[in-house]
């Protein structure tokens, strides 16, 4: 009719989307009642996903309408696929865009694609947002006074802070810091943090060395001044190093990038430093049937550690510290026992070297503690502990004999975003608020429920089950057969990762709760009877 093309595009395509939707219900009621089963009503099901001849279930799940998942297409759908040609003519963003998002559509757990189907995202943004989507906390936070005038005039933290940012840090990264640190550096991502991190260690460790030579930590002789201008030592400390281990992802950055050893992808025709790599423990599931293999198989890898730090050091070329991640994410979910670390921190404090906690990925409550390392029980606290994603901004901790001896040593034009310490606050508040290191932890234990219910019925695709919170991975048995169950899940609107040769891993925001819960059992289970089924 005429009156309906006064309304704006966006109006006339929510009616639109609504009469689908209505159509759609009336279907699956009608289905749903035939088969003798309640339904609830779904917000929109396109004809290749509401239903296929002969199968028990709707592809896609059942929901209330503005809530829940909603296929309409097959993922990548047609907008998605010209979105992304007409990207790669700009570079595609390094190529491996894998969907185009409709960032206001999205909501709570729910990722909305530009083809309007709407996800249960398990993933969240490679574990970057800690509220999911749209967040009324965040938002919130949007309207602070402050959000616009940083936004407007970034400062450049480093030099001209904003006179807030004492209470801020004091408001959020150091009202949460792991016992025993009490500074905190900003930064911009994870990579950047961690190599601020290793120029920290360096400059304590020569520093250790020219005190023994009567030195102060900033003296320094012209050959140094002049070598280090040239790459060359004594002034460019080339015969110190990193310790990091096989399968650990530290970024993409030189010397993250040298400690990172999870794809080739990542590292090929990349020039690294000459840093030693050591074998990370690959324990054996369940834990309780393998407890002497897993305890040997520890014991070699820290002996090895130990090797390393002992000929480095008989060579002239100590190692200076080492980093590790509470769980090994990239490389698989690897995980070891709290008595590996501690050992790893007591050869760390026998040789001088700088111990490192790398928890860009596993920090603030997706492990069930603010800080993963915190389920070790440690004497004493990690010398760095490096974060990022969840947190919103990059950064570490550090003590205070790691304070860098002169201005401009660890520098850069931002040090940071102050509109992402606002962030910040208010998620650590919805934390605290809504008690979600404790749902985190229910959570946990249903997922885990799920999968081994999964793992006995469908072995193929569910094995290894493993995790800490919602860390949560398990794995296939090939390559092929972790891609097509991440597909599938995709396809039926269950957004997963991947990591390893053949693992799937879960990555959820810490609003995840027992309906989402509940939501991706349905499509789980739906979606592996289907891939058992014999061709």
């Amino acid at each position: 009719p005429s009156w309906f093309k006064t309304f704006s595009a966006q109006t006339r395509q929510y009616f639109a989307h609504n009469m689908i939707a209505l159509r759609a219900n009336q279907r699956l009621l009608k289905t749903g009642l035939a088969r003798g089963v309640a339904v609830r009503s779904v917000q929109h099901v396109a004809p290749n996903t509401a239903g296929e001849e002969g199968s028990a279930l709707p592809r896609s799940a059942p929901t209330v309408p503005g809530a829940g998942i909603a296929m309409r297409t097959a993922v990548p759908g047609p907008e998605v696929t010209k979105l992304t040609q007409r990207l790669a003519a700009h570079g595609g963003m390094g190529g491996a865009t894998s969907l185009f998002g409709d960032y206001v559509a999205s909501e709570d757990s729910y990722f909305v694609d530009a083809d309007g189907n709407r996800m249960l995202d398990m993933f969240m943004q490679i574990a970057s947002l800690p509220l999911g989507y749209n967040h009324p906390a965040m938002q919130q936070a949007m309207q602070d006074p402050l959000m616009g005038a940083f936004a407007q005039s970034r400062a450049a933290l480093g030099m001209f802070p904003p006179m807030e940012l004492p209470q801020l840090l004091e408001e959020t990264f150091l009202k949460v810091a792991p016992k025993g640190l009490s500074r905190v550096q900003p930064m911009l991502c994870g990579s950047s943090a961690n190599e601020n991190v290793f120029k920290a260690a360096f400059f304590a460790y020569r520093a250790k060395q020219r005190k023994a030579e009567g030195r102060e930590a900033t003296d320094f002789v012209p050959e140094e001044l002049e070598s280090c201008m040239m790459n060359q030592a004594p002034g460019c400390a080339n015969d110190l190093s990193i310790l990091s281990f096989s399968g650990g992802f530290h970024g993409r950055t030189l010397g993250a990038l040298t400690c990172t050893h999870s794809k080739h992808i990542h590292k090929i025709d990349v020039p690294a430093f000459d840093w030693p790599t050591a074998p990370f423990p690959r324990l054996r599931y369940p834990l309780e049937e393998h407890s002497e293999h897993n305890a040997a198989e520890e014991a070699r890898c820290l002996e090895a550690v130990e090797a390393i730090f002992q000929t480095r050091l008989a060579e002239g070329r100590p190692v200076a510290g080492a980093i590790i991640e509470p769980i090994l994410s990239e490389g698989g979910d690897l995980h070891a026992s709290a008595n590996f670390f501690k050992r790893l921190q007591g050869i760390c404090r026998e040789f001088g070297a700088a111990f490192i906690v790398d928890e860009v990925q596993t920090g603030v409550c997706a492990s069930g503690h603010m800080w993963a390392h915190e389920a070790w029980g440690l004497e004493e606290s990690p010398d760095f502990v490096s974060f990022s994603k969840k947190a919103l901004i990059g950064g570490y901790y550090y003590k205070e004999q790691f304070q860098p001896p002169q201005g401009y040593r660890v520098f850069n034009t931002w040090m940071g975003d102050a509109t992402k310490l606002l962030l910040f606050r208010a998620v650590l508040q919805t934390i605290e608020k809504y008690g979600l290191a404790t749902l985190v932890q229910e959570v946990s234990k249903e997922l885990i429920r799920t999968l081994e219910v999964a793992a006995g019925q469908h072995p193929d695709y569910v094995s290894n089950i493993r995790g800490q919170g919602t860390i949560i991975a398990f794995d296939a048995a090939s390559p092929a057969h972790r891609d097509a169950l991440a597909a599938h899940l995709r396809n039926n609107g269950v957004i997963v990762g991947t990591n390893g040769a053949q693992s799937v891993r879960f990555r959820p925001a810490l609003t995840f709760g027992m309906a989402h819960v509940k939501e991706f059992q349905q499509v789980f289970h739906h979606t592996l009877q289907r891939l058992s089924v014999p061709n």
